[in-house]
């Protein structure tokens, strides 16, 4: 893959990593045109035969030693000698899109994406061989719905003093290069044609729109207009106002030595300056009230694409362990209860999830997938028959413990990586939680109750208020939304449209 190619998917990736994390249910299994309608459930059934121990996983995560340089910067250092690899992970608080100026959505990403195309010292094709020639990795991304800017890096650890050189050039010094914005912005432009015929994408965008609302994490992708408005001057006044080392915290793991390692950060970054700006978040989104059914006709489609849900909780929010296992109970993996209603045993779907969004503001807790577009009203049924159930009903004892455990153990399996642990301890920093969060984590988990998990459904999965977004052809499947709800009909291009008759086999 070349350049060319590499950037152009990243900047794609860039745009929609957290909001496509948000779409999980509705993206990740969908079927593709084309694929073989012919292929078999695969009949899952629950033996409970696997050995099972009752103890609660014991564990103590490795600390990070933290610093805080004379600029404000907080540093995290994890020391881990098992291979001669470091990972740096740079995260910048108040950077991200969910402070971009209105008019100009975007302005966060082109800003960290044009980090690597050209500094002071080196233009883009000299920061891209060197950092081949090191064989490290270099990227930055600030996705909308995030609050930061992120800059990774990683590489050996026998030449870090080089590689890391190249992270320091891109954060003090970028040149943000008026040719290389305009290649940025070629690309962005023509991707943002290509997306509008993705499901995935639309019942994204559309589903942000249902549930934020006014919030700026309801966008997902620039408009042709902010792309074009996009200049050297803005991207450089961005990085000059948010890019502040007194609200970023620099994560580093792997083969390094700790000591030394502060000593060379003081003289690397003591060039980036401390600002008087302080992070504020925007206001809070708030569910909403009364249910809606949003449909976005896409003429030709063979099936419907579906995401169902409302806003929920933050990740500061106590509710939190029980919402991990509330949902992992009613769609958290393959062997949850909308997977086994409406994939083993109704066959309407080759995939269907349910999954929630907890960062720094409240995001929505969301169940979907794909079906044919003749099942459309049977799907619909069956998922409101499981948010009914999931409220009205006490959880077994076994199906319980089996959702616990399931957590626990994808839990223990995920501290097997330093970068993951690193990644650990810069959210327990970013969100104030205590010290021991991580080690008490499993205790948390296996502490819930079946009464938590009908308390948390109760609370958030509200089938009255509930958001309901399908795209498919309207003439097919408007009829069976309806037996929901009033509809709204969109075009792709998110504009309201009347109905179409249906399109002849």
């Amino acid at each position: 893959m070349n350049l060319h190619s590499k950037l152009s998917k990243r900047v794609l990736l860039t745009f929609l990593g957290v909001s496509l994390a948000f779409a999980a249910p509705a993206a990740a299994q969908m079927q593709q045109p084309g694929q073989d309608k012919s292929i078999p459930l695969s009949k899952v059934e629950r033996k409970n035969r696997a050995p099972v121990s009752k103890e609660i996983l014991q564990v103590r995560l490795p600390k990070p030693t933290e610093a805080t340089l004379e600029n404000g910067l907080t540093v995290l250092i994890l020391e881990d000698h098992r291979f001669p690899t470091v990972s740096v992970t740079l995260n910048i608080a108040g950077a991200g899109a969910l402070y971009e100026p209105a008019d100009l959505p975007g302005l966060a990403t082109f800003t960290a994406l044009l980090l690597r195309e050209g500094t002071k010292t080196r233009d883009s094709k000299k920061m891209a061989e060197d950092v081949d020639r090191l064989g490290a990795t270099l990227t930055a991304s600030a996705p909308f719905g995030s609050a930061a800017t992120a800059i990774n890096a990683s590489g050996l650890s026998d030449n870090l003093d080089e590689w890391f050189a190249l992270l320091v050039d891109g954060l003090q010094n970028p040149a943000f290069p008026a040719d290389e914005l305009a290649k940025l912005k070629a690309r962005l432009k023509v991707q943002a044609r290509q997306v509008r015929s993705n499901p995935q994408f639309l019942v994204l965008e559309r589903f942000n729109r249902a549930v934020y609302g006014n919030h700026p994490a309801a966008t997902i992708f620039p408009s042709e207009a902010s792309i074009d408005a996009m200049t050297p001057e803005l991207l450089a006044k961005w990085h000059r106002e948010r890019y502040a080392p007194q609200n970023a915290i620099l994560g580093i793991a792997g083969d390094v030595n700790t000591k030394k390692l502060l000593a060379k950060l003081k003289t690397w970054l003591g060039g980036w300056a401390k600002t008087d700006l302080k992070e504020e978040m925007p206001q809070n989104p708030t569910p909403t009230a009364a249910r809606k059914i949003f449909l976005v006709d896409r003429p030709g489609s063979v099936q419907t694409d579906v995401a169902i849900g409302n806003i929920a909780i933050s990740r500061r929010d106590a509710d939190y362990p029980a919402m991990m296992v509330m949902n992992r109970v009613v769609g958290g993996s393959p062997a949850a209860r909308l997977f086994m209603n409406l994939r083993e045993e109704k066959g309407y779907t080759y995939g269907v999830y349910s999954n929630f969004t907890a960062l720094q503001y409240r995001g929505p807790w969301q169940a979907g997938g794909n079906m044919r577009s003749e099942v459309t009203e049977g799907a619909m049924t069956e998922f409101f028959k499981e948010f009914r159930r999931i409220r009205e009903e006490t959880v077994p004892a076994g199906e319980l413990d089996e959702a616990k455990r399931s957590v626990v153990a994808n839990f223990a399996l995920s501290l097997e990586q330093p970068t993951t642990l690193l990644n650990y301890a810069i959210t327990r920093k970013i969100y104030g939680f205590p010290a021991d969060y991580w080690d008490t984590y499993p205790a948390k988990i296996s502490a819930i109750t079946a009464d938590d998990v009908q308390r948390c459904a109760q609370k958030y999965i509200n089938p009255d208020t509930i958001q309901v977004v399908a795209v498919g052809e309207a003439a097919k499947i408007k009829a069976m939304l309806e037996k929901f709800g009033t509809v709204e009909v969109y075009d792709i291009e998110g504009k309201p449209a009347a109905l179409k008759p249906a399109a002849t086999p």
